[in-house]
């Protein structure tokens, strides 16, 4: 029983270990220029053992963007305030909006790589219901439409996400401006809540 739960243990670790890894080369280098080996080699383990737990290179990629958004996920529904469900609406939309900058500016090089992995027919849309996006603009939309009945606060949730897959948000990004990003909308926000 000892022994299940090391080898538990140690997938785990390796499990992070991989994913910190790969983060750290994504940092360096574009996705296309990262080999399952030179992930393993970053992370000290095996490659069979990269890829046992992920498959191919876009799979790891997946799991690395799954895991990141999970964080903001999980500090939605159970961290402490702002984000957390003890903060008042507009706090929580506020660090909700800045949480979503944080991930997408981490993740830029790895966003882009999912996005071209896929065919121009095939490319995600605001309403292919990929869990990630269906959390953020279901958070999103409830949030406005609690400060703000009135307002069509589904549209106006596809309308602050799509920002964040326009090339020149991007390229902003790349340039390491994510607060500009935050600044701009947390301003929008405010504008459609207080007009």
């Amino acid at each position: 029983m000892a022994e299940v739960r090391r080898e538990r243990a140690d997938a785990a670790r390796n499990r992070r270990a991989i994913l910190r890894a790969t983060e750290e080369l994504l940092a360096l280098y574009r996705p296309d220029e990262i080999s399952m080996e030179q992930v393993a080699a970053a992370a000290g383990v095996g490659k069979g053992t990269v890829f046992h737990r992920f498959g191919s290179r876009m799979g790891l990629m997946h799991a690395l963007m799954q895991d990141r958004a999970l964080a903001l996920h999980d500090a939605v529904v159970s961290g402490p305030p702002p984000l957390g469900p003890d903060a008042d609406p507009r706090s929580r939309l506020f660090a909700f909006l800045d949480g979503i900058v944080a991930v997408v500016a981490r993740n830029k090089g790895l966003l882009a790589a999912l996005g071209h992995a896929v065919t121009t027919t095939q490319r995600p849309r605001a309403d292919d219901g990929h869990p990630v996006y269906r959390f953020w603009h279901g958070h999103l939309s409830t949030l406005l439409a609690e400060l703000r009945p009135s307002l069509d606060a589904e549209l106006m949730a596809h309308v602050l996400l799509s920002t964040l897959s326009s090339e020149p948000i991007l390229r902003l990004l790349e340039r390491g401006e994510g607060e500009r990003l935050a600044v701009a909308l947390r301003l929008t926000a405010t504008s459609l809540l207080d007009a």
